[in-house]
């Protein structure tokens, strides 16, 4: 049996139901107990066979349509075509076979936080066993930098502290003891367990196991994790449906086609045939979901050069939709680095500058802080290296700061340790006695309350008063005092007669560019909400400091667990930090955000973050920090773990989504124009403007080539200036149907009227056919420049400039007309003749008209979207 609540239990009532003894079990009970409880590890999830994952990829209906599309063009012998779409299905399939094993990998990135080897009492001997074999009842022996290998009620602590920081958030070792505490404690705050994954830091110890493998706290992460639901995002959500609705009209469309051409227009069925599957290729986009593709993975790239390292691609659309981020405060926006701050003497209150580690920075006012500095170095157990300019500090995080402040404020910390008293969470100070010139001298630091009730000849409440200040500033604060000393031992009377020192404030800062970066991301209307496991105080403490909106509401966890969902979904917006909350904590507010229709990024770095990093619609994990389970969770990895490469990765995020949305709209609006030019003509009873193959032709060489060019455009003016879009906002708005409609007739009069007037010259149907071909290349080329900018005009020298791409693919499809209209072997297989000079030209000025058309409308609409927004503010 596994034990409930052992943390408000006493330690033998703990022995007494797991039938466990001090000494150990035998390894005939350990036996028993492995068989009945199974080995001490996280259970695999069942997963498809990889035939079957892949396979399944396959199950969509626009893939269906392009498998179909490609076996009509392989049936027309157009085999370039018919290896763009397969090329096109094959990617798309390859990319969701890598991505669904992500989950699993998830999973076994916290398998593998589970201790190796543990040291046990076994028939009362000490041997070391595989982690794998710990059942309930072993009792388990621990010290400083041992990683603890499953769920321990702590029957023995000596001076003992454990980093719990992968699943509390809580940024310093906790202080662990065997006393119980309240059996409602949230779980930074249950002191007499030790927790499976997380490493002991300092002391030593024997704890019972009560859990083991997914009993266990990070065992119930795991399960929270497999039992999450991941989003789909907002555009590849609306693309499936939208392909759904784009393959059933188009199939319909061409069927009564067929039927109008056989039993109205009585054409050839061979011909009728023909030209109906040159429609339904050229309305079908099959080159959208390749464009998307490298329109996102252009977007890769651009986040990679800022460190933002995407690990699925249409996370980079979710994370330019986010309206909320919820940060962790650990290592995201703070450094994870103490640093002392603030140090409080009977000389006056003194302010610390300086950044991590390194014992460098001014203190204001001047003032000597020498014998407070000599007590902070020397009551130290910890040590600090520079390693190529990078100061870090080796032992608890603490000790480390006040090895930088001693160094900010004197050099004279030489001495020679005769004795120690180490710190213990019952007498709650630190003692040492140390020799140098001036003699020997006892060093004391430990919690304000016990330090002071040491000293004499001070006001005990003042001083009371100042330590208390000093914590609502969300500062952890340590008192130090000394004494001198004849003897060579640190004997009881340490316990009174201290002469104090002074406090220092310490807290985990946050980075200066994370503060800069919550300004942008407010600027551009996203709520930056903190959510922690760390004190409220602290938490509210370091939410005034980074600028958030509303820092001074602080919800703990124990407050969430009173609201319902409905009430939750409530709170949940006008409060910006959370702290003490657990993973179910995270992972509920994370849900009652989207409640609200809102798109929702996490950033973390635990363990404890991993659920709700898989169920927001962007996950990003810390690339140094980060666990391997958080980073297997997310969409995005900060490989500098910098809260400012957020920002940038919204803009980047925003403007991949905007190139998204520039390729859709030229991409339906021309493939429309195209279809209805030859509907028209044949449900009129009319000569094609286009042959069949010279419809298929336009299909190749426009389809993908210009839409790509786009993949291209950089970011527009005033990008993190807009609020964010919607949740919900479709991605073929009204605007964009209107757009649709208003291209496709503009196309359709233009190629009409140019085929008309050439067979009104006198012209022979294929050089008609080739003036009408021409003319919808044009339009088409116009038309990317005038999509080039939704946001601004397209009738400016930069829009007209445009990018070496846009040129590049511009240039190749003029030569490639150019080819096809003048070159004889492409005539004779295209069935095209030599255009005249000027009609071409005059082909290029129905190009410019439509540009300066579609240009005033968008002007038009823009200045309308303007004025109504100026009204409502």
């Amino acid at each position: 049996m596994f034990l409930t609540d052992p943390h408000s239990r006493p330690a033998e009532a703990c022995l007494e139901t797991l039938d466990a003894r001090p000494e150990g079990l035998t390894e005939a009970e350990a036996a028993a107990r492995l068989a009945r409880h199974g080995p001490n590890r996280l259970p695999e999830a069942r997963t498809r066979g990889p035939i079957r994952r892949f396979l399944a990829q396959f199950n969509n209906v626009l893939i269906y349509v392009l498998l179909v599309a490609s076996v009509v063009t392989a049936a027309l012998q157009h085999w370039v075509d018919t290896g763009v779409i397969l090329a096109v299905v094959l990617a798309n399939a390859i990319i969701g076979f890598i991505q669904e094993g992500r989950a699993e990998s998830a999973m076994a990135a916290i398998r593998g936080m589970l201790a190796p080897h543990a040291a046990v009492l076994r028939n009362g001997r000490r041997v070391s066993i595989d982690g794998a074999h710990l059942v309930p009842g072993d009792i388990v022996l621990l010290e400083a930098g041992d990683k603890v290998p499953a769920d321990l009620r702590l029957i023995e602590a000596r001076g003992l502290a454990a980093q719990e920081a992968i699943l509390t958030g809580e940024s310093v070792p906790v202080e662990k003891a065997t006393s119980p505490v309240a059996a409602d404690a949230p779980l930074g705050d249950r002191r007499s367990m030790l927790w499976s994954g997380t490493l002991v830091t300092q002391g030593a110890a024997r704890g019972l196991v009560t859990a083991t493998g997914p009993a266990t706290e990070i065992g119930r992460i795991g399960g929270l994790l497999a039992g999450v639901e991941q989003l789909t995002t907002p555009l590849v959500a609306q693309m499936d449906h939208f392909a759904r609705w784009l393959s059933f009209l188009i199939l319909l469309v061409a069927a009564l086609l067929l039927l109008w051409g056989s039993f109205v227009g009585h054409m050839p069925f061979a011909d009728l045939f023909m030209t109906v599957v040159a429609i339904a290729v050229s309305a079908i986009p099959e080159g959208l979901p390749a464009v998307m593709t490298i329109t996102l993975a252009i977007g890769v790239q651009a986040m990679a050069r800022r460190n933002a390292i995407v690990r699925r691609l249409p996370a980079i659309e979710s994370i330019g939709s986010v309206s909320v981020i919820c940060t962790d405060k650990t290592g995201t926006l703070t450094r994870n680095e103490m640093v002392v701050v603030a140090a409080e003497t009977p000389d006056g209150a003194f302010r610390i500058a300086g950044e991590g580690y390194a014992p460098t920075g001014e203190i204001t006012p001047p003032g000597d802080l020498t014998r407070l500095a000599r007590a902070a170095a020397l009551c130290n157990d910890a040590a600090l290296h520079d390693r190529g300019g990078v100061w870090s500090a080796e032992g608890d995080p603490m000790e480390g700061a006040l090895l930088a402040f001693a160094g900010k404020a004197t050099s004279s910390l030489a001495a020679t340790r005769l004795d120690a008293i180490p710190f213990d969470s019952r007498h709650r100070f630190m003692a040492v006695l140390t020799e140098s010139p001036e003699g020997r001298m006892i060093h004391v630091k430990g919690a304000p309350e016990r330090v002071l009730s040491m000293c004499g000849g001070i006001d005990q409440a003042h001083w009371h008063d100042r330590a208390e200040a000093m914590a609502r500033r969300g500062l952890r604060v340590l008192a130090l005092a000394e004494k001198p000393e004849k003897s060579a031992r640190i004997d009881a009377a340490v316990d009174g007669g201290l002469s104090f020192l002074g406090l220092v404030g310490l807290i985990d800062p946050p980075r200066p560019e994370a503060v800069a970066a919550v300004a942008e991301c407010r600027a551009a209307g996203i709520r930056v909400k903190m959510i922690t496991g760390d004190h409220a105080g602290t938490a509210a403490a370091i939410a005034a400091q980074i600028g958030l909106e509303n820092p001074h509401r602080v919800l703990t966890g124990a407050d969430l667990d009173r609201l319902d969902e409905a009430q939750l979904a409530l709170e949940v917006q006008g409060v910006d930090v959370f702290a003490r909350t657990s993973p179910e904590d995270k992972l509920r507010l994370v849900t009652a955000l989207q409640a609200n229709g809102l798109s929702v990024a996490m950033t973390g770095d635990g363990v404890n973050d991993a659920p709700a990093l898989k169920r927001a619609d962007a996950g990003i994990a810390m690339g140094h920090k980060g666990s391997e389970a958080a980073k297997e969770a997310a969409d995005l990895v900060l490989a500098d773990d910098n809260f400012a490469t957020l920002a940038a990765a919204v803009r980047e995020g925003r403007t991949v989504y905007d190139n998204l949305k520039k390729v859709i709209s030229w991409t339906l609006p021309t493939n429309a124009g195209e279809a209805l030019v030859v509907i028209t003509a044949l449900v009129a009873g009319m000569a094609l403007p286009m042959s069949a193959v010279q419809i298929l032709w336009i299909n190749l060489i426009t389809g993908i080539t210009l839409g790509l060019a786009l993949a291209f455009e950089p970011t527009e003016r005033g990008t993190m200036a807009r609020p964010p879009r919607p949740r919900e906002a479709p991605i073929l708005s009204g605007a964009l149907v209107w757009h649709v409609v208003l291209v496709a007739l503009l196309f359709l009069a233009a190629v009409f009227g140019m085929f008309t007037y050439a067979l009104d010259r006198g012209y022979p149907l294929p050089l008609a056919q080739t003036i009408a071909l021409n003319t919808l290349v044009v339009l088409e080329i116009c038309h990317l420049f005038f999509i080039r900018n939704i946001h601004g005009t397209s009738l400016t020298w930069a829009a007209v400039r445009g990018t070496k791409v846009v040129w590049i693919v511009v240039i190749a499809i003029t030569l490639a007309q150019f080819a096809v209209t003048y070159v004889p072997v492409l005539q004779r297989i295209l069935g095209t003749e030599a255009v005249p000079v000027a009609d071409g030209l005059l082909v290029v000025a129905v190009g410019a008209i439509f540009l300066a058309i579609v240009e005033i409308e968008k002007q038009i609409r823009l200045g309308l979207r303007r004025a109504k927004g100026g009204t409502k503010g």
